[in-house]
């Protein structure tokens, strides 16, 4: 039997208690803009790292926080970027200066059937493509500076997944243009929505979303002291429960393919573990380090395949709107 919530029991639920924030994260950024160091030049001992969340067109929030940081003359503060899938973009373009091209990117380059096209799903061409999104986009209509990347003083740590066993990994030694160009590709690569996994380095690569989404841990494995965390969830998406759920049809299609990848691909079961450490500032994984994360302010319905340009925009507005608001809290 079906029980439903009457509405006057549902309007008084408790809204999710935001993610706890270590505020000298944005204070030490903060410090280092006002002294105008450099990662070449530092004078104080922290590694900073910034972590940004992808999830396809979810990452127009994260362009938004990007943006933001930017305007706010954060973004020469970092000392290493991590990035999957969309947030490798993201990251990319916050090391490159080009913060506001993160905002715009989503919604007047890729919210698009050049981009994203359902119809073409069962057909000989990706529903996702990745020709548009590397060819079209990043050398062309928005030329990406391959050498400026490769010789940024913060690296750009750019994640994929092993499709073997699943295992996120980091990508490192990208000396030629054409092979961040691979990078990018290998970090967006949905087998069954863009084609096949990507080669580069003799390894087979799909998205880096799905072993890693929001490597957190991993920054703080790699000796990051501050970790500044950027989610395309707001608090209620990341908590909310999808174990009854069945898993939608593009799921069940990719563990056709490779079984276990449907599930991994689902939000809240990628996410788990990096919102276990998120939710808890007395974690083990916190100890003695500081992180902050910044969630959207609210939801502009945006999801991973969502081509809807007005939505998009919003998207990237509250993401920026959250960023200022985290730095408005500090002081900024």
């Amino acid at each position: 039997m079906m029980v439903r919530m009457r509405p006057e029991i549902h309007a008084s639920m408790p809204e999710p208690a935001p993610l706890p924030g270590d505020g000298d994260v944005l204070r030490v950024l903060l410090r280092r803009r006002d002294a105008g160091s450099t990662p070449l030049g530092r004078s104080d001992p922290h590694r900073v790292a910034l972590v940004v969340g992808g999830g396809g067109m979810r990452g127009s929030y994260a362009g938004g926080m990007v943006h933001a940081l930017q305007d706010a003359g954060l973004n020469s503060g970092f000392d290493v970027v991590y990035g999957a899938s969309a947030g490798a973009f993201v990251g990319a373009a916050l090391l490159l200066g080009n913060g506001p091209e993160a905002a715009r990117i989503f919604p007047d380059d890729m919210a698009c059937r050049a981009f994203i096209d359902r119809r073409r799903f069962g057909t000989r061409r990706p529903m996702v493509s990745l020709d548009h999104l590397v060819d079209g986009i990043l050398l062309r209509s928005r030329p990406t500076d391959w050498d400026a990347l490769r010789d940024s003083p913060a690296p750009l740590r750019v994640m994929v997944t092993d499709p073997a066993d699943l295992s996120p990994h980091v990508l490192t030694g990208l000396a030629t243009a054409a092979e961040w160009q691979l990078a990018m590709r290998a970090t967006a690569a949905i087998p069954l929505l863009t084609g096949p996994p990507v080669t580069l380095h003799g390894r087979r690569w799909i998205d880096g979303s799905i072993g890693d989404p929001l490597p957190v841990l991993r920054a703080l494995q790699d000796g990051a002291t501050h970790v500044l965390a950027l989610l395309t969830r707001t608090v209620p998406e990341l908590r909310r429960s999808h174990a009854a759920a069945r898993a939608p049809w593009w799921a069940r299609s990719l563990d056709v393919l490779v079984p276990g990848l449907g599930a991994m691909t689902q939000d809240v079961r990628r996410y788990a573990e990096t919102l276990t450490l998120l939710s808890d500032a007395a974690h083990p994984h916190r100890d003695g380090v500081h992180v902050y994360p910044i969630t959207p302010l609210s939801s502009a319905g945006v999801r991973g395949l969502t081509t809807d340009v007005p939505r998009v925009e919003r998207a990237s507005a509250l993401g920026y709107e959250a960023a200022r608001e985290a730095l408005d809290s500090a002081g900024a």
